[in-house]
């Protein structure tokens, strides 16, 4: 069975509602019959079944309406993807907005950042240039101090040179002055007509005075020993000098006589002069000055160092004085807190040859007394223990117990303590206990009971 499409033409079908089957089960209207001569009746054509077209009719409308239905069901499945892809389209495009958004912070702040850090590699580099340049400043500022020390060493240097040699030369010429003034006298006492070549021996006494001059200067520039040299030539020096003054004296007047001799001496006293200078200068030997500069101030670091070793000894006094107080101190307060144990490690030190109380000493002393070492004792351990148990109970949100504190747990209340006596306070409930309620002990019990209470009273008594 096939049913009718729902559209014709692009134009929807109207759908015929069967409302009224009795019309079409009724029988026809019965016509009049004509009284026609009888004719040869075709035979009957076969009853149409109107239940089943009815029933087909049903069915049609009913596959009709759940096509319209699967229709309709698809058509609102389709819209509702629509929507759907619509909706999620619309927030792609969204999430896509807000991604871009995102991407364009970071971006922006991946610049910002980039030109912060550029900005910053940038301050970086310009104080390392300027780093740079001032390091270059710097050199070139030492450099050219240095060349200016140098060319004023070099310009100092110069100048002692110069008045060295002009030294030199004033020295050189004053001796050959003095020779020629003195040279006069000299051949005049050495003069004989008889004897005209003794006139050579005043020359040879200068010229043997100058020639051991030179060796001195010789042996100055050299570095080799040199006060005999300069000795020889004041030898001869003051030999020129006793015969200018005795001539003079003799043949002319006192003034000839002393000036002579003066230059005799002056010669060879000045060049000695300029030899003993550079000696020094060659020798390093410091001046007056320096040797004063000096002096003073090795007396200064003298007195610097002695006022150090002076308070560096009285710190250390001071720390002995401290220390041996804390001692002391020390001392005294393990006497007064722990006298059995002060006694003991008295004992201890004496056997052991020591004159105080060592750490060591009082460590094995409080070990034999106290049974444990320093820093603990059976008190400090009980405490340490109930502090541990309130810690724990806290944590766990529990009463402290405090059984086992002042009273065993497995002695009665009617037996007494040997130090304090037991308060009996039970706790106020329901069921409370009255005097009575103890079942009596046995015999043997009893006997106990009484030996303990004795022994107690008499540890009380003691």
């Amino acid at each position: 069975m096939t049913t009718s499409p729902p559209q014709v033409n692009g134009h929807r079908r109207r759908i015929p509602v069967i409302t009224e089957w009795q019309t079409l089960l009724a029988a026809p209207a019965e016509e009049p019959v004509a009284t026609t001569a009888p004719e040869e009746q075709p035979e009957p054509a076969p009853a149409v079944d109107l239940v089943a077209q009815a029933e087909a009719d049903a069915i049609r409308t009913k596959a009709f309406a759940d096509a319209e239905e699967q229709r309709a069901r698809a058509e609102a499945e389709a819209e509702a993807l629509r929507l759907k892809a619509e909706g999620e389209a619309k927030a792609a495009e969204i999430k896509a907005v807000e991604e871009a958004r995102k991407l364009k912070l970071a971006n922006d702040k991946a610049q910002a950042r980039a030109i912060e850090e550029q900005a910053a590699r940038d301050a970086r580099i310009a104080k390392s240039n300027r780093e740079r340049a001032e390091a270059e400043r710097g050199q070139q500022d030492d450099e050219r101090a240095r060349q200016e020390q140098q060319q004023t060493a070099a310009a100092a240097e110069a100048d002692v040179a110069k008045a060295t040699k002009v030294w030199r030369k004033y020295a050189i010429g004053f001796y050959a002055v003095c020779a020629i003034v003195a040279l006069p006298v000299q051949i005049a006492a050495f003069w004989d007509e008889n004897a005209p070549w003794l006139v050579i021996a005043p020359l040879m006494l200068e010229g043997a005075a100058l020639v051991v001059t030179k060796g001195a200067a010789a042996a100055v520039a050299a570095n080799r020993p040199h006060w005999h040299y300069r000795t020889v030539a004041w030898v001869f020096a003051f030999i020129a000098a006793g015969i200018n003054l005795k001539h003079g004296l003799d043949a002319f007047d006192p003034a000839t006589a002393f000036g002579t001799a003066f230059a005799s001496l002056a010669g060879p006293g000045v060049w000695d002069l300029h030899e003993h200078g550079r000696i020094r200068r060659r020798d390093g030997v410091l001046t007056r000055r320096e040797r004063r500069a000096a002096k003073k101030a090795a007396k200064r670091a003298a007195e610097e160092k002695a006022a150090a070793e002076l308070f560096e000894a009285e710190r250390q006094a001071h720390l002995e004085n401290a220390a041996r107080d804390a001692a002391d101190k020390l001392d005294a307060d393990r006497k007064e807190m722990f006298p059995r144990v002060h006694a003991h490690a008295l004992k201890l030190a004496a056997d052991l040859g020591e004159t105080a109380i060592t750490p060591a000493i009082w460590k094995q002393a409080k070990l034999d007394v106290d049974g444990a070492g320093p820093g603990e004792s059976d008190e400090i351990l009980r405490m340490r223990n109930r502090a541990a148990e309130k810690v724990a109970a806290a944590r766990l949100n529990k009463p402290v117990s405090t059984l086992g504190d002042k009273a065993s747990s497995q002695r009665a209340s009617q037996i007494p303590v040997a130090k304090k006596p037991r308060v009996y306070n039970p706790p106020a409930r329901p069921g409370r206990r009255r005097p009575g309620d103890t079942p009596k002990y046995v015999e043997a019990a009893r006997k106990q009971a009484s030996i303990a209470a004795r022994n107690a009273s008499i540890e009380e008594q003691k």
